[in-house]
C-alpha cells in the first residue's frame, strides 16, 4: 500500500503495528496453555514411566522395607524397656517410643506418596500402614 509518492501510507504502517501487537499478545496469552499441556504430557510420561520402571518398583520397595525393619527394632525396644524401673531405661524406651512412631510417620506418608508404583497391589511382605504406638499399650 502505497501512495502516489511511492511512500508506505499511514494505513498500512497501522495494520502492521496492530497486526505484530495482536501476534505478541496472542503468544503471551496461549504460552500458560502450552506450559500447561506440555507439563501435563511430561507427567502422564513420568508416570508410566515410573510404573513400569524395575528400578523405581524396587527402590520404593526396598526403602519400605528398611523403614519396616527400622520400626520393628524400635517397638522391640520400646516393649523390652518401657516397665523398667531404672530412669535410663525408660528413657531408652521413651527414645524408642519416638522414633517409632516418626518412623511410622514417614512410612505412612511414604506409601500414600508412592502408592502408584504398586498399580497390582502392595506385596505381602510389606504393610500398607503402619500404626502409632501409644506409652498406655
Amino acid at each position: 500500500m502505497r501512495n502516489k509518492d511511492g511512500k508506505i501510507s499511514g494505513l498500512a504502517v497501522a495494520l502492521a503495528l496492530i497486526g505484530a501487537i495482536l501476534l505478541v499478545v496472542g503468544a503471551i496469552a496461549f504460552e500458560p496453555a502450552m506450559i500447561r499441556f506440555e507439563n501435563w504430557r511430561s507427567f502422564r510420561n513420568q508416570v508410566a514411566h515410573d510404573q513400569t520402571d524395575y528400578n523405581t518398583l524396587r527402590r520404593v520397595e526396598d526403602q519400605s522395607r528398611a523403614m519396616l525393619a527400622t520400626w520393628h527394632g524400635d517397638v522391640a525396644q520400646f516393649e523390652a524397656f518401657r516397665d523398667s524401673t531404672d530412669s535410663h531405661e525408660r528413657s531408652i524406651a521413651n527414645a524408642a517410643l519416638i522414633r517409632a512412631n516418626r518412623t511410622a510417620s514417614t512410612f505412612n506418608n511414604f506409601i500414600l506418596t508412592n502408592s502408584f508404583v504398586w498399580a497390582y497391589g502392595v506385596p505381602d511382605d510389606i504393610a500398607e500402614e503402619l500404626p502409632l504406638i501409644s506409652r498406655q499399650e
